[in-house]
């Protein structure tokens, strides 16, 4: 699988799609129009080995629900990331076996040594 899910009214997002120079082949996925779905969480959770890597603890929404307090399991960070998509920490590739998670510089490197090796 080759597929980037993003969120399009993000500047990060954009500015880090533009720096991967993604193949035409990768899909893009705008988590806002586009829901995840539960196989797509699934696949990410195998290639991640944990929802709560997939999981954004800078959600606006973790802190209005003052998620910080509970002791989140596993099913709790799928159940919030299928609820809302800005529980997604993204942009999120799957690039064939690979998965990058994030738009720290360090996941950005290996995401584009993986695409254009």
């Amino acid at each position: 699988m080759k597929k980037l899910f993003y969120l399009s009214t993000c500047n990060t997002c954009t500015r880090i799609i533009n720096e991967l120079d993604l193949p035409e082949e990768v899909i893009l996925q705008d988590i806002k129009t586009e829901a995840i779905t539960d196989a797509q969480i699934e696949e990410m959770r195998r290639l991640a080995e944990s929802y709560e890597s997939l999981f954004s603890k800078r959600a606006r929404r973790y802190k209005e629900l003052n998620l910080k307090e509970k002791n989140l399991s596993e099913a709790d960070f799928k159940h919030y990331i299928l609820d809302h998509y800005t529980f997604l920490k993204r942009p999120v590739l799957i690039y064939n076996d690979a998965i990058f998670i994030g738009n720290s510089k360090k996941v950005v490197e290996a995401a584009k040594q993986a695409i254009h090796a």
